[in-house]
């Protein structure tokens, strides 16, 4: 078992199969020494767990839900890295994470949404986890998800 295979048994993460697209893309892609994801939901066993937009009230989702559900996103991403390089130990860096929140008008939280993303992409790979970054906010997101994440990583 390599040092990322281990650091994941110890953080208790299992990295789920890769999430089959929902239209003509591929999950990902190796150009160079890099691996480029499409963006990933946070589907989990074909679905979505909550629909709709972040932000405070009724109706709306609030952004600890949404945190969560850009960590899930975060790990559908590694899913697709590693269905084109078979074994996330080849990874040496995540280069750039990209994150979209679904955002009432009035949510301004977005960085704090995708910390989960950036979170557990920090505790898995440590050092090498840290990485440039945007969070979006836009009006809707494919089949009305909350958040999407895509990720770039180098590899060896």
């Amino acid at each position: 078992m390599g040092a990322v295979e281990a650091r994941l048994a110890e953080l208790g993460i299992d990295i789920p199969s890769v999430v089959p697209p929902v239209a003509a893309y591929t999950p990902a892609v190796i150009d160079g020494h890099h691996v480029y994801t499409s963006g990933q939901l946070p589907m989990v066993s074909g679905a979505l767990p909550a629909t709709g937009k972040v932000g405070e009230g009724h109706g709306l989702i609030p952004a600890a839900d949404a945190k969560e559900y850009a960590r899930t996103s975060a790990l559908n991403a590694l899913a697709a890295v590693k269905s084109v390089l078979g074994s996330l130990d080849r990874v040496t860096r995540v280069v750039k994470v990209v994150g979209f929140v679904a955002s009432d008008p009035a949510f301004t939280g977005q960085p704090g949404v995708i910390n989960g993303a950036s979170e557990v992409l920090g505790e898995i790979f440590g050092d090498a986890g840290v990485h440039a970054r945007s969070a979006v906010g836009v009006a809707v997101l494919p089949l009305d998800s909350p958040v999407e994440v895509e990720i770039v990583v180098a590899f060896e």
